[in-house]
């Protein structure tokens, strides 16, 4: 095996790049998760996780994927049968209405072209036809992680109670959350489902339900069956910062150590910072003269950026071409933009030369693997950075 020198450039959409402060974090001994210092550490991280989520309502933590916090949702609020309205924005969502309809629930799909987020003006639509109130919750994934596209949640919010419809609020942050702006209390969200390995910078390992109280009642009637997933018995035991099961004792550390981080740039500095690094990567691809998956500057999203090959030209093997010579992995397209576009994350534990080297490495790869473009995008990122805007370079759409 030849032995490559530096460092290997992950740039998939997560996992994201560990921090060293945070792999210190959980590079500890294990404690006693019934112990005093496991309470302490408990109640720290679940206070500081409302500040992430912007509410006063508890944050749930389960030892999973967000593939474990979606089921979570959906099995504490709802019953067998019970309707659902799902958004087809990407892979994800189509992947959270499959496990939906697998748990016994009658998923009803409102299609995108996945180039563009939830159509609040469709929502609303559909929930006015339902005089009968079957739909009990309408579930949206914020940012779509396999398209770039960015979901206006409040804009769904308001389209619902436009609607005068009690249905449940349901959001999927897991690559929104810590990077773009969220707020699970001021947008009436009921459920908002999160995982721990993107904007948290965390590996994977940890999962996060936000219950509203809207939500934690229709819990006390939901007979879809849950144990593992049940909320109550968590938030019971959360109060003096333990868990009903032995939980990711060192994950958490590193979560403790992540909130830390986050406060000290603050919150609105992190949001500042994606959004920035998004116009940059958004300029590169213009100057190259691709084209990014969304389709409405307003819905680009300030954590990954999907970019289109040319017609006749197979993205996955452009991939490979940059991580066989340059050692940068990139997103593949999932589903139906399989060999169709590549992702840049531009998330987490991010900075500007890290971005540059990125695109470097695209740029250089889209050379490499003969796909039509024109030179210039990492000069185009690098004067956006700076401060400079020549003539010539077009603003993201």
């Amino acid at each position: 095996m030849t032995h490559r020198s530096g460092r290997h450039f992950l740039q998939i959409p997560g996992p994201t790049n560990v921090p060293e402060r945070i792999l210190r974090a959980i590079d500890r001994a294990t404690v006693d998760h019934r112990g005093p210092e496991m309470a302490r550490l408990g109640r720290e991280v679940l206070e500081g996780l409302k500040a992430v989520f912007r509410t006063n309502q508890p944050v749930i933590i389960f030892p999973a994927s967000g593939t474990g916090a979606w089921e979570a949702a959906l099995v504490n609020t709802l019953s067998p049968g019970d309707a659902v309205l799902m958004v087809e924005t990407g892979h994800f969502a189509a992947l959270w209405s499959r496990m939906a309809y697998r748990l016994g629930l009658a998923v009803e799909l409102l299609p995108t072209d996945w180039r563009r987020g939830a159509d609040p003006a469709a929502v609303e639509a559909r929930l006015r036809q339902d005089l009968a109130r079957r739909i009990k919750a309408v579930c949206v994934v914020h940012n779509e992680t396999s398209t770039g596209v960015t979901s206006r949640i409040p804009a769904i919010r308001a389209a619902i109670d436009a609607a005068g419809h009690p249905a449940l609020f349901m959001v999927d942050t897991v690559s929104s959350l810590a990077s773009i702006d969220y707020r699970h209390d001021e947008w009436g969200v009921d459920v908002s489902v999160a995982c721990s390995q993107k904007g948290l910078m965390l590996p994977p390992g940890l999962s996060f339900n936000c219950a509203g109280e809207k939500a934690r009642r229709a819990a006390e009637a939901a007979k879809l069956p849950r144990a593992y997933w049940n909320w109550e018995e968590m938030v019971a035991a959360n109060r003096s910062g333990f868990f009903p099961y032995t939980p990711a004792t060192n994950l958490l550390y590193g979560l403790r150590e992540a909130l830390a981080m986050l406060q000290e740039e603050g919150l609105a500095n992190v949001f500042a910072r994606h959004a920035r690094h998004a116009e940059a990567t958004r300029r590169a691809v213009h100057a190259w003269s691709l084209e990014v998956l969304c389709a409405l500057p307003e819905e680009a999203s300030a954590t990954l950026t999907a970019v289109m090959v040319p017609p006749g030209h197979d993205a996955d093997h452009l991939r490979e071409v940059i991580l066989e010579r340059y050692d940068l992995s990139l997103g593949i397209g999932l589903g139906k933009l399989a060999g169709r576009v590549f992702r840049i994350g531009h998330l987490g534990n991010f900075n500007d030369l890290m971005l540059m080297g990125t695109l470097c490495g695209v740029e250089m790869g889209l050379a490499d693997a003969g796909v039509p473009h024109h030179k210039g995008g990492v000069d185009a990122a690098m004067d956006y950075l700076c401060g400079r805007s020549p003539a010539g370079i077009r603003a993201a759409a």
